[in-house]
């Protein structure tokens, strides 16, 4: 009895001990970071034994720092953008949903203190993030996103903020989505909430959790990108908030996948890029003095990881879900006739376009059709295609929407998507395609490059007409007939096929056409499941991608750059400048 009383004591003295807050003295703490991971679970490509970065370099980098720092000092976030974007994403979020989803056991193993939801974890769906979610809690790990406001309640759907301790230093940690959801996905995909302005929001939360917290250490991790300071960009409010922000010790940022750091004297702004590819590190010294704290200082930068560098136990752990990955993935689901490269599509109609017009043409009650390449530079062999193939074709879990659209919406909305894409030119020796030879802010090496992107390059289907590269905007798009000759009138009305991310703002197309995509759900007249079974679906029935069959102009029409002369070797030059000879 009596030594049962003492060890009561004893362990009640250890939590008084472990509740109270630090001792005096300096402490130093490591944050380390991750973003836009986009479902680089394993180090396999799956095909072809290349091995490429993922979390299993992570963890090594991770585990790496906490040996030297100590484990107790480490900080370890991820910033967004999870569940899309890889084989593995795509299988755990729509293939295999019994298993408990690899993304949290994973999380689980390698210690993440917090995760943040990016505007790509949101387009996955409900059924998909709100599963991901519950595995999330039960692994005890916050899934964040305080800016996504319920609308029956006005509370947070997701988690606003946890607090962790270190050395009894109470670190809050507040998480936030993308600000401009609503302006790239449909509200199927996010019914049932909203997401607010990321300012003057965050600074509201920060001052409530400090208030009730009286944390000595505040991080905030939001999936925006670091953008330029100026306000004038939604989705891109880093900078915004680190100028605004007050009581605030690291701001992490993410989205744009451009590896950055920005520091002042009491906050470091932290963007680890993407795809594995570097850790971004905060160091943080705390200064406390009976009780309080009485000086800090920050510093920040990129650790790059290796992608030959893993934790080998991570790997063995997960061994097989990396098979059940790649022999989904592996699986033969058709022949290709031809090769298919997607940078084709920037001088011209091309075979890949032409796959991709007529999958979207096809879904009745589609007249016309809008799209874009969404790879910068895939390409697709000729020969038999796996699943994987799939995902270099369509990597996206893009929606098919027909939507009606006017005569003179379409031109618009043709001549806005040009002017995106090409100059303005009077003679073989000027570029055609809008690029500029500069930093690529992603690499940090020089080169050529769009000054836009190109997933915002989208040509039409179902008519014949030509693009004028000597005119300017409003002139360079003429109609000569839809596919079996009648006019495109001004005033008439047409379905037309589009993806779920241009119907519903992405890329700003619409808007520049006269579309408000507020009011989207009144033109949609029929909606298809994502690009990609489409696609899938297609190979099943048909067996083959040939290029006689879905370069059939008497289905997608057809169009070309004019005059023929001029355009041509300019497009060749251009085409060089940014790819090399081939």
């Amino acid at each position: 009895m009596k030594a049962r009383h003492i060890t009561s004591f004893v362990a009640a003295a250890v939590i008084a001990a472990s509740c109270s807050g630090p001792k005096d003295g300096t402490y130093s703490l490591r944050l380390l970071t991750t973003n836009d991971i986009h479902g680089t679970f394993f180090d396999s490509t799956y095909v072809g034994g290349n091995v490429k970065k993922s979390l299993y370099c992570v963890k090594y980098m991770v585990d790496s720092v906490r040996a030297d720092a100590g484990e107790e000092n480490v900080i370890l976030l991820d910033a967004g953008d999870i569940l899309q974007g890889d084989n593995a994403a795509y299988y755990f979020n729509y293939v295999d949903t019994v298993t408990p989803h690899v993304y949290p056991r994973m999380a689980k193993y390698m210690e993440y203190d917090a995760v943040v939801l990016g505007n790509h974890d949101i387009e996955t769906g409900h059924a998909v993030y709100d599963r991901v979610a519950r595995d999330m809690k039960s692994n005890k790990i916050p899934f964040l996103a305080g800016n996504a406001i319920r609308n029956d309640n006005g509370k947070p759907y997701f988690p606003l903020y946890t607090v962790i301790k270190r050395h009894g230093l109470k670190i809050a940690i507040l998480g936030y989505d993308n600000a401009n959801i609503a302006g790239w996905l449909s509200e199927r995909l996010w019914s049932g909430m909203k997401f607010e302005n990321l300012i003057p929001l965050v600074q509201k939360d920060v001052d409530k959790v400090i208030a009730k917290e009286k944390p000595h250490v505040v991080i905030v991790a939001t999936h925006t990108a670091t953008g330029s300071g100026d306000g004038s960009q939604l989705e891109s409010q880093g900078l915004d908030l680190m100028k605004n922000l007050r009581g605030v010790d690291f701001l992490v940022c993410s989205h744009d996948h451009r590896p950055t750091v920005v520091t002042s004297d009491t906050l470091c702004l932290i963007n680890s890029g993407s795809h594995c590819r570097y850790v971004g590190e905060g160091k943080l010294d705390v200064t406390v003095r009976k009780g309080k704290v009485e000086k800090k200082s920050v510093s920040a930068h990129l650790i790059l990881t290796d992608r030959y560098k893993i934790d080998t136990l991570m790997a063995a752990k997960f061994h097989d879900d990396y098979v059940a990955v790649k022999e989904f993935t592996t699986r033969e689901v058709g022949e290709l006739k031809v090769n298919l490269a997607t940078r084709d599509a920037y001088k011209g109609q091309c075979d890949y376009l032409n796959l991709i017009h007529t999958l979207s043409i096809t879904c009745s009650p589609a007249q016309l059709s809008f799209a874009a390449p969404l790879t910068y530079n895939g390409n697709v062999k000729a020969g038999t295609l796996i699943y994987n193939d799939l995902f270099t074709i369509y990597p996206f879990e893009n929606q098919l929407y027909v939507i009606r659209m006017t005569g003179k919406e379409i031109k618009d909305y043709l001549e806005a998507s040009y002017d995106n894409w090409i100059n303005t030119v009077s003679s073989p020796s000027d570029h055609v395609l809008k690029i500029v030879d500069r930093d690529d802010p992603r690499t940090g090496q020089k080169s050529w490059s769009f000054v836009g992107r190109s997933y915002n390059f989208d040509s039409a289907a179902g008519m014949y007409y030509t693009v004028d590269v000597t005119k300017p905007r409003g002139e360079r798009v003429v109609v000569d007939s839809l596919v079996g000759g009648a006019p495109l009138e001004p005033d008439k009305t047409y379905n037309v096929a589009v993806t779920s991310y241009r119907a519903s703002g992405g890329g700003g197309l619409m808007q520049a056409a006269g579309v408000d995509t507020g009011k989207i759900e009144e033109r949609i007249v029929e909606t298809y499941p994502e690009i990609r079974d489409i696609l899938y679906n297609y190979l099943m029935d048909m067996g083959s991608i040939d290029p006689a069959v879905v370069g059939d102009p008497a289905r997608i029409g057809s169009w070309r750059f004019v005059p023929e002369d001029l355009a041509g070797q300019a497009l060749e030059r251009d085409m060089d400048l940014l790819f090399g000879r081939r």
